[in-house]
């Protein structure tokens, strides 16, 4: 025989005295003696009495406490406990809803022991910082798809083309991360973003570099003994440093003639951070010699408050003397005089301007760095900066 249902009405339960009353089904309603009330459910899996809580009343109404306990009710008749099902389901929705921004801190916090400086410049988190987290920030990852990162990134795509694929790269690291993490993500929404926003017509523009047979006048015209032109007369000397470990050059990194520049200032890719050894020439030990008097807790380019010389000092230097050129240029002149007019190696070559152009494997069993090969071709470079020949001996051509 059926159990009988629905014996409570809306109009006795506010009457009703403290107790606990069947509405059938499993469905109760417990009068406290405070007046409060609340509804449960009874029930009886692996022949074990459970009593679970649906709510309080009159906030959950009779006819949703009767519709909460057909729906748990169902759950028990399938051979799942109720009460453990509907944890496993908060828990779920609770990892679903986490929020983008959260996930993307997450995954910078993960990944920085792989960037240089600890991501401390910044230049990983900016893309998402600036473009995707103002407007999905906010959002789900469980709910972010293609058309919600394409309407993100569409005003920048053609505009900013770099900086939107950047972002692109940082957002489908961060859905990855999510991934890891549990969440229910669309691992495919970053390449089906990329597929509504098509190509993108921006053509990437290479740093203008000098050619290498104009550098010497440059070199020669820096001749006012500022921190910033002895920092540029490094720079070109040096060939392979960038302007970073130019700006953070300190005394305790120099010992004779070399130059250790730490891992951490050098570009490196995938967490390496090799320390890079630079030969001095004799002009570059002179130039040193004239820095010195300015140096400031022992780097050799302060800036004029604290710290060092600004990112774009040196860069400013040069388009106020109406140059086209830019400082990171002055590596591609140094290269293509290296194979224009030294005929250096080109192992040695590539050495000295700091590029990695060998597997991990080869990079295992070649123990050099070309120390002494780079040593002579500075030299050579530095005669060439200074004027005092007008042609180089070809260098080795084994001929």
């Amino acid at each position: 025989m059926a159990r009988p249902r629905h014996k409570l009405t809306d109009r006795e339960l506010k009457a009703k005295a403290p107790g606990k009353y069947a509405d059938g089904g499993g469905l109760w309603f417990h009068k406290r003696p405070d007046g409060g009330a609340q509804w449960f459910l009874r029930y009886t899996i692996f022949s074990r009495r459970h009593e679970m809580g649906l709510g309080s009343y009159p906030n959950i109404t009779l006819k949703a406490a009767r519709q909460q306990a057909a729906k748990w009710q169902a759950v028990v008749r399938d051979g799942k406990d109720a009460i453990k099902e509907r944890e496993r389901q908060r828990r779920a929705s609770e990892r679903n809803m986490h929020v983008l921004r959260d996930v993307a801190l997450d995954a910078f916090e993960s990944r920085k022991a792989e960037l240089k400086g600890d991501g401390k410049a910044g230049r990983w988190f900016s893309p998402l910082e600036l473009h995707v987290l103002p407007k999905l920030g906010k959002t789900p990852v469980s709910q972010i798809d293609q058309r919600d990162i394409r309407d993100t990134l569409a005003p920048i795509w053609h505009d900013k083309a770099d900086t939107a694929r950047k972002a692109l790269n940082r957002l489908s690291i961060c859905m990855r991360h999510a991934a890891a993490l549990g969440l229910d993500v669309d691992l495919q929404a970053t390449n089906k973003a990329k597929a509504l926003l098509g190509k993108q017509r921006h053509q990437p523009t290479h740093i203008p570099s000098m050619p290498w047979q104009e550098v010497p006048a440059f070199y020669q015209s820096l001749s006012g003994g500022t921190v910033t032109e002895l920092a540029l007369r490094l720079l070109i000397l040096t060939a392979g440093t960038r302007s970073k470990p130019i700006r953070f050059a300190h005394l305790d990194q120099i010992e004779s003639d070399v130059w250790t520049v730490p891992g951490h200032l050098m570009k490196n890719t995938k967490g390496r951070e090799v320390d890079f050894r630079v030969p001095l020439s004799s002009e570059a030990l002179a130039v040193i010699e004239q820095a010195k008097p300015f140096a400031r807790d022992g780097f050799l380019f302060p800036g004029v408050r604290k710290g060092v010389i600004s990112d774009m000092t040196l860069s400013n230097y040069m388009k106020r003397q109406g140059s086209p050129y830019r400082p990171h240029g002055f590596r591609a002149s140094f290269r293509t005089w290296c194979d224009e007019a030294a005929n250096a190696k080109f192992e040695v070559a590539e050495a000295a301007i700091a590029h990695v152009t060998d597997s991990s494997v080869v990079r295992a069993y070649r123990q050099t760095d070309f120390l002494e090969q780079r040593r002579a071709l500075m030299e050579r470079w530095a005669t060439v900066l200074q004027g005092e020949v007008a042609c180089v001996v070809q260098m080795n051509t084994g001929r």
